[in-house]
């Protein structure tokens, strides 16, 4: 199955760089997308890399950055918030909110911002395309799948149970949204319409689902942007 949203038909030409975001449903295959994305374009894929360049840049140890990786870890905080915490305001080192789940998020978001600054590249989570929404060298995907095919996968992967395996789906996917609703100001995370493009996994190969990709950026990069 494949969305797009209306409002991100723009071609947009002559960019220096580009970049893939990619938020995906656990199971769904979207890491693995990421990676034949980044073999086929040979451009680097970031995922677990930007908590270590975050601590690498902040001093703030990885384990920390790891901690809070695409989740709150008080999410009951949701109910009390109704707006998206400052991800612009800088916390000096000496303050004791540096080591904040909120400042650890804008360490993060700055690497995110350089790095679409940079060079072409593929970003996984981390609220990418929300940090990087008013970019017009982005093209954001959301990659999905029926409950059953990610239950399969993950059995496949890991070697667990149905039970086990459909645990871990509700687990995680219902922490990214938290984090993705908390950090977004309440957008929903699965919500087609923040994307350029919804890619149903259940329906295409993951390698169906990289040239389909790659054909969606030729059509809003132009085909030299590629290459």
């Amino acid at each position: 199955m494949i969305g797009t949203d209306q409002r991100s038909t723009k071609v947009v030409k002559n960019v220096e760089n580009y970049v893939i975001t990619i938020a995906r449903g656990f199971g769904s295959g979207g890491k693995q997308i990421g990676k034949l994305l980044a073999s086929q374009l040979g451009i680097p894929c970031y995922e677990s890399q930007i908590p270590q360049m975050a601590s690498e840049c902040s001093g703030i140890s990885q384990e920390k950055f790891m901690q809070a990786d695409e989740r709150l870890r008080r999410p009951s905080l949701l109910r009390l918030i109704r707006k998206a915490p400052d991800i612009d305001r800088a916390y000096a080192p000496s303050d004791r909110k540096f080591v904040s789940d909120d400042n650890l998020f804008r360490i993060q978001a700055w690497i995110i911002r350089e790095l679409a600054k940079s060079k072409p590249c593929i970003i996984i989570g981390k609220c990418a395309n929300h940090i990087l929404r008013d970019r017009a060298n982005v093209l954001s995907v959301y990659v999905e799948a029926p409950r059953k095919t990610c239950v399969e996968s993950i059995m496949q992967k890991s070697g667990v149970t149905a039970e086990q395996a459909n645990k871990l789906i509700v687990k995680t996917d219902q922490y990214r949204a938290e984090y993705y609703k908390y950090y977004t100001g309440g957008d929903d995370w699965t919500n087609p319409t923040l994307y350029d493009l919804t890619v149903n996994t259940g329906r295409l190969s993951r390698e169906d689902a990289a040239r389909l990709i790659i054909q969606a950026a030729r059509i809003k990069f132009g085909e030299d942007a590629l290459y």
